[in-house]
């Protein structure tokens, strides 16, 4: 009889944030709408899971979170604890997104863009904001690389992501996480950018966006109900709330 070895499913974080909580389940909706369940596995990645991971202080000035080793604001409490994944797993391909995406094709055809050669890939988007706030009042912040660690498709087998170690993880300012400190530049992959299209920030290319990013707020949230691409996250909205007729 022959013997059907099924392959390990491949594993997504999505960044989550108790704030944003119906961005995460219409995120995590979004994947599992178009792609076979059984070949994935989507898990949130809660700040309070981290606690034997992370031990970097965070503050809370004027009811915002703020990194005192950074000595600058965070938006979300997944803007650190993103990098905690290759602690928390340590071989294969594993993929994390923030939370206000939506997904708009098969994530496995993400996947199949992995290359070995490097430890993590991204969408390299060129982008300093003029805006001086963003979502619900938090603060703008410009940074080398911004944006590029909002999808990361991490090589947990690639040599070069041992140099991000707990010590680093805990006392680095947040700007030289976000900038890939602890590789070098060409072990950073390029992913297409319709993987990782900022809404209302890049310009539209003959390739249609795979993955929405609505960094600048996601539609539920007043003042961007209308932003643009908002008709693609409010359809994905109707159709989980069929399901799920508790949903604000």
């Amino acid at each position: 009889m022959e013997l059907l070895i099924k392959k390990n499913p491949n594993l997504i974080y999505i960044g989550y944030d108790p704030r944003e909580d119906l961005a995460f389940h219409l995120a995590r909706y979004s994947i599992l709408s178009r792609t076979d369940r059984d070949s994935i596995w989507v898990l949130p990645l809660k700040l309070c899971n981290l606690k034997h991971i992370l031990n970097r202080p965070i503050e809370k000035r004027e009811g915002k979170l703020w990194c005192p080793i950074s000595q600058a604001p965070m938006s979300t409490e997944f803007a650190i604890s993103r990098f905690s994944i290759p602690f928390l797993e340590h071989k294969g391909w594993v993929l994390f997104i923030d939370c206000d995406t939506l997904i708009l094709d098969d994530i496995r055809d993400l996947f199949a863009l992995a290359n070995p050669q490097y430890a993590i890939m991204v969408v390299k988007h060129n982008y300093q904001p003029t805006e001086t706030t963003k979502m619900d009042g938090q603060t703008q912040t410009s940074y080398s690389r911004k944006n590029w660690s909002s999808v990361m498709l991490w090589n947990l087998d690639h040599p070069s992501n041992k140099n991000l170690t707990l010590e680093a993880l805990n006392k680095w300012p947040g700007r030289d996480l976000h900038a890939f400190k602890w590789l070098k530049d060409e072990e950073i992959g390029e992913l297409p950018q319709e993987w990782n299209f900022l809404a209302g920030i890049n310009q539209p290319s003959s390739q249609e966006p795979k993955l929405v990013h609505y960094t600048l707020g996601t539609p539920n949230i007043a003042g961007y109900e209308k932003c643009e691409l908002s008709y693609l996250w409010w359809s994905e909205y109707n159709k989980l709330k069929q399901r799920w007729k508790f949903l604000p």
